[in-house]
């Protein structure tokens, strides 16, 4: 995957932020190679001490932890809310802006996991992701000690997620694409690994008179002791037969 080289002058401007945006969307970043550019971003925009990003998966109708400032790797993708719950599910379900300067956990929205340290922070802003109107995730903002949320901060990091929003959720599919066409592709040789193996079990079944089952034991047995996949042996069987019909002929 390509990287997208970025660089902004001066930090902190909507010029120079758009600028950087424009640099990410245009390159062929993978998905979770835009969030970590999405984390860069928003640290830099809000020089934070934490940052996390959410998205909402649609058919499960939670919100997951996709990517962290801070190395959370186990937590990726098992950390999910409900829709609604949390601040984080409070700012998906209000398409809202949350920011609370100071006693963060004290909000009675707040939700607090253990494996994440910067739920004990201070100050934290949680702010939509957003594509053609619908909210598709969340970028939440940590900061160790009492921050004020400034007009322009909040202003900014807004412009980020809805301008983000967009790029994000065209990866997005193309991830889920990728996978079904794998999960599509598996299905297929599958279906192509049990016909191989129904066709060598009735060969077994006619040249050896054996049943069904016995067919099938005995290439799973094999299998097993040969230590090969069952489907290696079943085309081994059909090529012997075809081999004995055509030496037959």
């Amino acid at each position: 995957m390509g990287t997208a080289k970025t660089s902004i002058e001066p930090p902190g401007s909507h010029i120079s932020v758009l600028h950087r945006i424009s640099t990410i969307v245009s390159s062929d970043l993978s998905l979770d190679e835009m969030l970590g550019e999405i984390v860069g971003l928003t640290a830099q925009v809000t020089e934070c001490d934490a940052c996390l990003v959410y998205l909402i998966e649609r058919e499960a109708n939670e919100i997951v932890l996709r990517a962290s400032q801070m190395p959370h790797q186990r937590d990726l993708e098992n950390i999910r809310l409900k829709i609604g719950e949390g601040v984080t599910g409070w700012v998906v379900e209000h398409h809202s802006v949350v920011a609370l300067p100071k006693n963060a956990a004290a909000d009675r929205r707040f939700k607090r996991f253990q494996a994440l340290v910067e739920d004990t922070y201070e100050a934290f802003l949680s702010v939509p992701l957003v594509s053609g109107g619908e909210v598709i995730g969340v970028i939440n903002v940590h900061h160790r000690e009492p921050h004020d949320h400034t007009a322009d901060e909040i202003s900014l990091l807004t412009f980020v997620g809805e301008q983000m929003g967009g790029a994000i959720r065209k990866s997005f599919l193309a991830e889920e694409n990728a996978r079904l066409q794998e999960e599509t592709a598996e299905m297929q040789r599958r279906l192509e690994t049990r016909k191989i193996v129904e066709r060598a079990k009735g060969i077994l079944q006619q040249r050896d008179r054996l049943t069904e089952e016995d067919a099938y034991l005995r290439l799973r047995n094999e299998s097993r002791r040969m230590r090969r996949p069952m489907r290696e042996l079943a085309e081994a069987v059909i090529l012997s037969e075809e081999l004995r019909k055509r030496d037959a002929q």
